[in-house]
């Protein structure tokens, strides 16, 4: 099988009760930051790929508007 590296970006808007708009962001940032490889290992023989790695680069939380 031939490498790839492939960036990969991804949204997502989380709903939390926190004190303050910037204590939201941070735990939405730290604990949210990594992904799991969600493949298995059929799926990895059927479609013929393996996961060799991931580096999360960018986890930043943008915005946070307090909700009612």
């Amino acid at each position: 099988m031939k490498k790839y590296e492939v960036l990969l970006g991804r949204s997502y808007i989380v709903t939390v009760c926190a004190q303050n708009h910037d204590t939201a962001r941070r735990c939405v940032e730290f604990y949210l930051g990594d992904c799991p490889d969600l493949s298995k290992s059929i799926d990895r023989k059927d479609l013929g790929f393996e996961i060799k790695e991931m580096e999360m680069t960018v986890n930043e939380a943008f915005e946070a508007r307090e909700i009612i």
